[in-house]
């Protein structure tokens, strides 16, 4: 049970940082659209992430760091285009007054998205497989149960994060409230990218 709790708190920790796959996972709440699959689709990539990483692909990682630098450069430019995305729609776009309404993206597109940030992004590969999988080395033969605790802990947060973002919505029924999410959206993937480049 102590294993257990290591890798929940652990995995929790890492996941709490306000990243661009947690501001997706928050604007799919607020807009209630497709919330159950978008948070089914980041805990089941987390899972495998997790997973791999306990199961030893860290290392393969550390010994091919061409890997780790195509996923850096690649998501930066996906993070850089869907921030200038998000500041033209706080600049530009005429926002409704309900966030059912907001900018309905189709299923495929809002998880080929979810599956861009979780995929493309360096920072994902860092923290579940090669520091949870460092990390879980430390907890042998007992492994199985950090990764169990750290997969618990993404599939918690990811629902409460989707499903709680409803409790924000009288705020977001103000236009204005969106433009300012979404300019801090914004701010968040550029700053996320310039961090992969430098």
């Amino acid at each position: 049970m102590s294993t257990f709790l290591a890798g929940f708190s652990l995995g929790l920790s890492l996941i709490l940082a306000i990243g661009s796959q947690n501001a997706f996972v928050l604007k799919q709440g607020l807009k209630n659209q497709h919330v159950f699959v978008i948070c089914a689709v980041c805990a089941i990539s987390d899972a495998i992430l997790i997973s791999l990483g306990v199961a030893g692909f860290g290392a393969i990682i550390a010994h091919y760091p061409a890997i780790e630098i195509m996923a850096r450069y690649g998501g930066a430019v996906f993070l850089f285009t869907y921030a200038f995305l998000s500041f033209k729609s706080a600049l530009t776009a005429h926002h409704g007054m309900n966030a059912a309404e907001q900018n309905n993206t189709s299923l495929l597109k809002a998880v080929s998205i979810c599956l861009a940030f979780t995929w493309l992004n360096p920072h994902v590969y860092l923290d579940t497989v090669v520091l949870l999988g460092s990390i879980s080395t430390q907890y042998q033969p007992n492994q199985f149960q950090f990764a169990c605790g750290a997969i618990i802990a993404s599939l918690i947060f990811f629902f409460s994060l989707g499903y709680g973002a409803r409790f924000l919505a009288p705020l977001f029924k103000k236009p204005k409230s969106w433009k300012i999410l979404e300019f801090l959206v914004g701010i968040i993937m550029s700053s996320i990218a310039l961090s992969l480049i430098w």
